[in-house]
């Protein structure tokens, strides 16, 4: 069994290589032209570092925060070499992550029966997708998942949640295009306890138009949901897309304050050359990076671990 588990975890490491590829290379690249016929790091490798951090969509105060632990390394140790900068880096970015101290750990808790996941985020992102991979992984662990089709204003979203519920062969639960989707929810956590499920997964309406009005909208279907559910849902789960880069910032910014997220999942990295944007996600808003995207396979949705993914995006190719 230990084997099999070990082959397993061989293949998640070996498509987060891969998943990383483009973000490790095109960070790789522009280190490689800052450092070129220098022998130590002083202010100017320093400055070219604070770019480049910038420009692999680290986020400005991340980077800002990384810059001022490497100068404080190099006052200490006097002369430090650039060839001992990468190894500098993946140590201070990984001691950054390790400060947010939920970052990957556990799935659910299975002392909530069922354990209630409420995915939010802007159409486009990878939400439903995401859904659909974590019944998957649920249903695998021998879990029994119920979705809530609750994006009720596009048909498109009803549409694609049933496909995946039939793709993983779990049930769905959902109603007419334009109905309340605090209805919905609510609809989908009763079939759940009825069905004695252990995870209900409810997808949510992705519009950012007006903050109020998304707030009021969450709250609602938090409230209904609570009617049969006291503490649910016991997971917000905002998703981003990491290809967009700042645009994901803003993203979490504007839901982090539209509800209580307490999880995240970053989608799309293995297209993107803003892999960084994970760390700076991370490390600014304090909320767990749960589940990180790197392909398209069922399988491709893992657990975040910060040690293993600052292992990938510094691997040299």
């Amino acid at each position: 069994m230990s084997w099999f588990k070990n082959i397993f975890k061989k293949e998640e490491k070996e498509t987060l290589d891969k998943g990383l590829e483009k973000s490790s290379q095109g960070f790789f690249e522009k280190m490689t032209k800052a450092v070129v016929g220098k022998s130590k790091v002083d202010d100017e490798v320093l400055d070219d570092l604070e770019e480049i951090l910038i420009a692999s969509d680290v986020g400005a105060s991340t980077t800002i925060k990384i810059i001022e632990k490497i100068e404080e390394r190099v006052a200490r140790d006097k002369f430090v070499g650039v060839n001992e900068l990468d190894k500098i880096l993946r140590e201070e970015i990984s001691g950054l992550l390790l400060e947010n101290p939920h970052a990957g750990t556990g799935n659910i808790d299975a002392s909530k029966k069922p354990y209630v996941i409420m995915v939010v985020g802007v159409n486009g992102v990878g939400k439903t997708t995401t859904i659909g991979k974590l019944a998957h992984q649920f249903k695998s662990e021998g879990k029994k998942v119920v979705l809530g089709a609750a994006d009720t204003f596009r048909a498109a979203a009803v549409d694609q949640l049933v496909i995946w519920s039939e793709r993983v062969g779990v049930p769905i639960v959902k109603q007419e295009m334009g109905s309340d989707p605090a209805s919905v929810a609510f609809d989908t956590v009763q079939s759940a306890v009825a069905q004695n499920a252990d995870v209900v997964i409810i997808d949510t309406a992705g519009r950012l138009h007006n903050k109020i009005n998304l707030m009021n909208e969450l709250s609602k279907i938090k409230r209904v949901m609570q009617k049969v559910i006291p503490d649910a849902p016991h997971e917000i789960l905002l998703v981003l897309d990491g290809s967009t880069g700042q645009n994901a910032f803003e993203q979490a910014k504007q839901f982090t304050a539209a509800t209580e997220v307490n999880a995240l999942a970053v989608t799309k990295l293995d297209g993107t050359a803003k892999g960084g944007v994970v760390i700076g996600i991370s490390d600014q808003f304090q909320i767990p990076v749960k589940y990180i995207g790197v392909g398209e396979k069922m399988q491709d949705l893992q657990l975040f671990n910060g040690t293993e993914f600052v292992d990938s995006f510094f691997k040299k190719r």
